[in-house]
């Protein structure tokens, strides 16, 4: 317990002090309220806010490794994690670290962490394609581009005050309680320090947002969430491999369909940015306004924008929670909650948003 506490008041100080020494650093830190088509602020804000995530776990992880018997994993992962949580750091003060440069990163501590973790997806409780993972080349590539685009996609959704964080610690949530579920203390002690850490972020960052997540600190919870889904499945064969899917089925769904509606819908660029994510559509068509002309007034409507995707997340924590071991239950619940979010997108996109979402 020493050891989250000192997590989550880690991060919380080192993110306060972030904001409040903003004016001294924040030409470098700084997320400018023109600097790209997806902005949602009208004032320049910290967007390092994974320093004090990073830090957070650091700590925690220190006093618990001199405090208490541990595995190899609990220093193996913050290692590997330090890398993408690097370059997107690098990208966040720069502006300057291409989506190509940042995925590559990514990429190599995904394989660092396959070999040095031993992790595989190994099996999806599908015969054909069971049978394809059966050969270890296949395997680690899937592995690698699993961990890649989870990671990705935690940066993908990282659009409002409080979403890809809040995401983050949904997710870290389930698997503390599966891991707990299963006697399984170190998986279970590397969920509690991951939102810990987050929590001290969210504190600040929602629903006022006076620092964003930034790149690093996303790729940090997307790299960790994905590490520990993948590790939870394979390390005890009981658990579905289709539960880390539905814990983290609203970043993935969102990082498919926008690879789809940019590539084959638009024919453009999969990595070029734009406004058309489910998260902004629902800021902009339900809850801005043009009359929004003050930032309080912009932070409002944000960071009531967040809570309909926690809400929606519901569809898949659910069922992933009941029916952890049971594959035909979660496949069904993936394929409704796929459904579910391709309606509500076609009703948004179309001007035909469901009265019931109208709250303002």
């Amino acid at each position: 317990m020493s050891s989250l506490l000192t997590a989550f008041i880690a991060s919380l100080f080192l993110t306060f002090l972030i904001i409040h020494s903003r004016l001294s650093h924040e030409n470098h830190s700084g997320d400018m309220a023109d600097a790209g088509i997806q902005k949602l602020h009208l004032v320049t804000i910290p967007r390092v806010g994974g320093i004090g995530i990073f830090f957070g776990l650091i700590a925690g992880l220190t006093l618990h490794i001199i405090s208490t018997p541990y595995e190899s994993i609990t220093w193996q992962l913050p290692l590997i994690a330090s890398i993408p949580f690097a370059i997107g750091l690098s990208e966040d003060i720069s502006k300057k670290v291409g989506v190509r440069i940042r995925l590559m990163a990514v990429a190599i501590s995904a394989c660092l962490a396959s070999y040095f973790l031993d992790l595989k997806i190994s099996s999806i409780d599908i015969a054909g394609i069971d049978y394809l993972l059966s050969f270890p080349g296949l395997t680690i590539a899937i592995t690698v581009f699993a961990i890649t685009g989870l990671t990705n996609s935690y940066n993908i959704i990282d659009g409002l005050n409080g979403l890809s964080s809040m995401t983050g610690m949904l997710a870290a949530s389930c698997l503390a309680y599966l891991a707990y579920r299963l006697g399984d203390t170190t998986l279970l002690f590397l969920s509690l320090v991951l939102l810990a850490a987050i929590l001290g972020f969210f504190i600040l960052n929602y629903p006022r947002g006076h620092i964003f997540l930034g790149d690093g600190g996303a790729y940090l919870i997307g790299f960790w969430i994905a590490i520990l889904s993948i590790c939870l499945s394979y390390k005890h064969t009981q658990v579905s491999p289709w539960f880390a899917l539905l814990i983290n089925a609203y970043p993935v769904t969102e990082t498919l369909f926008t690879i789809y509606r940019r590539s084959f819908y638009k024919n453009s660029s999969a990595m070029d940015a734009d406004r058309l994510h489910l998260h902004s559509l629902i800021y902009r068509r339900i809850l801005h306004s043009h009359a929004l002309k003050t930032e309080n007034k912009f932070i409002g409507k944000n960071s009531k924008a967040a809570p309909y995707l926690w809400i929606i997340n519901l569809i898949t924590l659910v069922p992933a929670i009941l029916w952890w071991d049971k594959t035909g239950m979660l496949i069904g619940a993936f394929i409704i909650y796929f459904t579910v979010y391709l309606w509500l997108y076609k009703k948004i996109i179309s001007f035909q948003t469901p009265k019931w979402l109208l709250f303002k």
